[in-house]
Formats: C-alpha cells, structure tokens, sequence
C-alpha cells in the first residue's frame, strides 16, 4: 500500500521560510496571512509550507506552533528540533533504513518512489526528495541522539546549583538578622569613705540612671 511523504511544491522556498521563521516572533497560529504578510511568501506553492510543517509536527493540526517550532528557533535546539521533525514525517523512510539522513539523493529517491508509489518521472518523488534535503541542511541527527538531554540536564543542573547558592546566601543572612552585637564592660569603682548611707545610695543610683539603663 502506497503512503504519502511531505513535500513542498517549491522545494527551495523552504530553505527561505525555515530561515524566516527563526527571524519573526512566534504567531499564535501560522496561516497563510502570517506566510505571506509577516514573513513575505505570497504565493501559491509557498503556503505548501503549511501542510508538510503540520505533517512534520512543527505545527498543530489547528496551526498554532508546537515545541518543535519554538525549539528550532533556538539556535541551541534548533538542529535537534528539524532532525526530530523529519524523522516524524519521513517516518516510514526512517522505518526502512534508520540512517536515510545519511543515503545518497539516488538511494533516498528509490525509497521514495517504492513508499509513494509513484513513478520514476513523475515531478512529486524529485519534489519529495529536494524538500527532504533542504530540511536535512537545518538537521543534527546526533543531538537527537541524546545530545540534547545532556544540553537539558545541565541546564536543570545549572539551575539547581543557582537555587542552591540562593538559598544558603539568604540562611546566612537570616541566621546574621538573629544575632546581636553584645559588649561586656568591667568596671571599677573606688567608693569614697564615708559614714553616711545617703553617700553611696546617690552613687549607685547615678550608676542605674547613666549606666545599667542606658
């Protein structure tokens, strides 16, 4: 049974919108007002975009961007992101050789035209498989590979270790609010001799008063 594979009515278009769409802000729904007002592609073969992206996972099937939209956007995600796309739609190409990222365009073709069903001339299999090349330039197949968990831990990581020094600055601070600065003096008094009580309840009354309260 012949299955369908994405493709581009004008093939060279995608390598000009994917670059467009890492310049412009992430839409609420990618149409074809956005295509063609926002990013500049008017014509017809170019809102063929829409379709393979939505058979790619890059939009839902209602437009609006997944997380593979905004993670190829990140120039730090965004090879994980395209070699994830493709291999969502290009599944079955996948399914019958796991490295068809890495076959010559003559082999790619075969499989192509085996999948499709169509013929070796007809203009759909060349447009299948420029569109599938074109995307392979934005793709990083390694980073599918576990590259990009790495990228994700230490980035949790990183953070872990930032909350971490936050919350021992802010102990330390709070512990250092609790403490009071305490002063101990020793003092000596020479009393004067004397007979009279009166003497020494003045002095020690002056002590209470300038001192022990203050």
């Amino acid at each position: 049974m012949s299955k369908k594979l994405p493709y581009m009515s004008a093939p060279n278009a995608l390598t000009k919108i994917l670059n467009k769409i890492k310049q412009a802000a992430v839409p609420s729904v990618f149409n074809a007002d956005f295509l063609s007002t926002v990013l500049g592609f008017k014509g017809g073969n170019d809102r063929t975009f829409i379709s393979w992206a939505k058979k790619c996972g890059i939009l839902n099937t209602d437009g609006t961007p997944t997380d593979l939209y905004k993670k190829f956007r990140n120039s730090a995600t965004s090879g994980y992101a395209m070699a994830s796309a493709i291999k969502i739609g290009y599944e079955e190409l996948f399914r019958r050789n796991e490295y068809a990222n890495k076959l010559n365009p003559k082999d790619i073709k075969g499989h192509i035209i085996e999948i499709t069903g169509v013929s070796a001339e007809n203009s759909t299999a060349e447009k299948t498989l420029q569109t599938f090349l074109n995307a392979l330039d934005f793709a990083d197949f390694d980073a599918v590979n576990g590259t990009i968990g790495d990228y994700e831990d230490e980035e949790e990581s990183t953070s872990s270790v930032e909350a971490s020094v936050a919350d021992s600055k802010q102990s330390v601070k709070d512990h250092s609010s609790q403490l009071k600065l305490g002063l101990n003096y020793t003092i000596n008094i020479v009393l004067p001799k004397s007979d009279d009580p009166k003497v020494y309840s003045a002095i020690f009354k002056s002590l209470k008063e300038n001192l022990l309260d203050s």
